[in-house]
């Protein structure tokens, strides 16, 4: 997991290298020259670094040469803050229109999770969270257990309070009802793409605004350090 950057600065890794093809200044070319080889650019701009390019393909975030010669996998670190750049824009590109949101008081400490609704430990970490204060929780339904678990996904996200549905069965066992027949389940659809993309491959998983990622379980203790700035 990424963690703020207090200890150790991450190289940046060349990932491909070895494209042929004239000087490139925009943004268009640059996007150009290299989607044939590293599939659809869903995003380019500028980064900060002089003549280098942040590029987001298939929810990851790359960098490219101002030439378009090399590509670079790795965290763009600010060494005046220690800000792992890389990592806020990952978070920052989450499209959190899917998840289900809840706030609680100010709402000033942000946390995004990837859950499946018959996750023994997303259980867990729902109760633990309700103790929390000024939280605000983006939570994408994220059923990897079977088909149980897309059948109650569907039927929270169908659900016209979400984050009662949600509550009512991860905290107190209450089942949600069935989804009408008409209900659209694209956003579902669209969360379930998002977290293959981030290569979730179990729950919970959580994102802090830090672009601190950490998959698995940790009680809400530990949770409230990242809040409060603190190392684990």
């Amino acid at each position: 997991m990424i963690k703020p950057m207090k200890k150790k600065i991450v190289a940046l890794t060349a990932l491909l290298a070895g494209f042929s093809m004239p000087a490139l200044a925009g943004e268009a070319e640059v996007k150009k020259a290299l989607e044939p080889t590293v599939g659809k650019v869903e995003k380019i701009s500028k980064s900060p670094i002089a003549g280098l390019w942040e590029v987001a393909v298939d929810g990851q975030i790359f960098y490219a040469d101002d030439k378009g010669n090399y590509l670079l996998a790795g965290n763009l670190i600010e060494i005046k803050t220690g800000k792992n750049l890389t990592a806020e824009r990952q978070f920052a590109a989450l499209p959190l229109e899917l998840a289900v949101k809840q706030v609680r008081g100010t709402g000033k400490n942000v946390l995004v999770t990837f859950e499946d609704p018959n996750c023994g430990y997303c259980k867990k970490l729902a109760k633990e969270l309700q103790s929390v204060k000024n939280l605000t929780l983006y939570t994408f339904l994220y059923p990897v257990l079977g088909e149980d678990s897309t059948e109650k996904s569907k039927m929270i996200w169908c659900s016209a309070d979400k984050a009662k549905a949600w509550n009512d069965w991860m905290i107190n066992g209450k089942a949600p009802t069935a989804a009408p027949p008409k209900c659209s389940t694209a956003g579902l659809d669209k969360s379930i793409e998002l977290g293959r993309k981030l290569r979730i491959n179990g729950t919970p998983a959580m994102f802090f605004t830090t672009g601190e990622r950490v998959g698995g379980y940790i009680p809400a203790t530990e949770i409230e350090k990242r809040f409060n700035g603190r190392d684990s």
